[in-house]
C-alpha cells in the first residue's frame, strides 16, 4: 500500500527547508479571485489603487477617487476596501476615509451603492465597485440616500446643493457639520 499521507508530508517539509523553515501560507479562493481582479484592472486616469499594508495583504487596500466632473470636480476621495476570505461569494466592505458632503455616503463613511448589498454577485468584481464609486461622484442619487439632508437639497435645489458641495470640499461648514479640505 502506498502511503500518501507520508509523501505529502515528506513534500511539505522539504518545502519549508528550502525556504529556510518558513512554512508557505496557501492563500484562499478568495485571495486568488482578489489577485486576478487587481491584475485586470481597468480603472479610469482619475482612479488609484493602493496597498498600504503591503502587496503582501491583498486583502485590505485604498482606493483615491478624483472625479474630472460634476459637483465632485477637483476633490480627492480616498475609500477603505476590506476583503473577506469568502470574496467573491460576498461583497467587500467599503468605507470613505475623506468626510464628503454627498447623499449616499454618511458622515461615518459608510456608502450606500446597490453593487455593494442587495445587488452583488460573485460575477462583480473590484473594477466594478471602482466604476461603481466613481459614478456617485460624478452622478449622485437623492432617490437612495444615506445622508437625507445632502439628498433633500441636491432633489429641491441643485443649485444650492453644488455651493454646499464647494463649500465642504474647501474645508469648510455645512449646517453644523464641519468638513475637512479635499481639493
Amino acid at each position: 500500500m502506498i502511503r500518501l499521507f507520508k509523501v505529502k508530508e515528506k513534500q511539505k517539509e522539504l518545502a519549508e527547508n528550502a525556504n529556510g523553515g518558513v512554512p508557505i501560507k496557501k492563500q484562499t479562493a478568495g485571495e486568488l479571485r482578489l489577485h486576478k481582479d487587481i491584475s485586470e484592472l481597468n480603472l479610469p486616469k482619475s482612479c488609484t489603487i493602493s496597498f498600504p499594508n503591503g502587496k503582501d495583504n491583498l486583502m485590505n487596500f485604498e482606493v483615491s477617487i478624483r472625479p474630472d466632473e460634476g459637483y465632485y470636480l477637483g476633490g480627492t476621495f480616498l475609500f477603505s476596501f476590506q476583503v473577506s476570505p469568502i470574496y467573491p461569494h460576498e461583497a467587500p466592505k467599503v468605507k470613505c476615509k475623506t468626510k464628503v458632503y454627498h447623499p449616499n455616503i454618511d458622515l461615518e463613511g459608510n456608502v450606500c451603492l446597490n453593487i455593494l448589498r442587495e445587488d452583488w454577485k460573485p460575477v462583480l468584481n473590484i473594477n466594478t465597485i471602482i466604476y461603481g464609486l466613481y459614478h456617485l461622484f460624478t452622478e449622485p442619487n437623492y432617490e437612495d440616500p444615506l445622508n437625507h439632508d445632502a439628498a433633500a437639497v441636491l432633489r429641491d435645489n441643485p443649485k444650492m446643493f453644488e455651493s454646499n458641495v464647494r463649500r465642504a470640499m474647501a474645508g469648510g461648514y455645512v449646517g453644523q457639520t464641519f468638513f475637512p479640505r479635499c481639493i
